[in-house]
């Protein structure tokens, strides 16, 4: 299977460095070219399928990638972003951010979902398209926190290490796996 993985383009909470989380924020006008580039960038590849997460700004970003392409999008709740709790809509210097991708307290952080209880299902998730799309390629558009345990399980990047919080992938970027 080849996986495509992209992270939804920028919103207004990107440009402040907010915390979104669960809060279904939109693409701004940057994020919208963001995805038509990334569309361009993958007009050639052969794209069996999308999955993407159903919050607004990875949906849009799925769409805007497949317009005119006729791929089959499918929304997973297991891609959607990590609950952040009552951290969403703040930065990271407002509380202790380290805290939030300590593998180790593997319980919930003040309400936020914590690392172990993400990496489940992001698990949870890549086994199942593995199975189902073995011969296929798959491009799933989804959101930074979800890219990182997509990432540190498909690098062989054990779980509890400090890099954690610096696996996530920058708006619309694509990393490719062929797993």
């Amino acid at each position: 299977m080849k996986l495509l993985l992209t992270r939804h383009g920028q919103t207004d909470w990107n440009v402040k460095g907010k915390i979104q989380g669960m809060t279904d924020t939109e693409l701004n006008e940057t994020g919208i070219k963001q995805a038509k580039q990334v569309r361009e960038k993958l007009l050639n590849e052969n794209i069996d399928v999308i999955i993407t997460s159903p919050l607004k700004r990875a949906r849009k970003t799925a769409e805007i990638i497949g317009e005119g392409r006729h791929i089959p999008i499918i929304y997973d709740e297991r891609i959607r972003e990590r609950c952040f709790g009552k951290f969403e809509g703040l930065t990271p210097n407002e509380f202790d951010f380290s805290q939030i991708w300590n593998y180790k307290l593997n319980k919930h952080y003040e309400g936020a979902e914590s690392t172990g209880e993400l990496f489940d299902r992001v698990t949870d998730f890549l086994d199942k398209i593995k199975e189902e799309y073995k011969d296929k390629t798959v491009l799933v558009v989804t959101h930074g926190g979800v890219t990182v345990p997509i990432r540190a399980t498909l690098e062989g990047i054990p779980e509890g290490m400090d890099v954690l919080k610096n696996l996530g992938i920058d708006n619309c970027e694509i990393k490719e796996y062929d797993i």
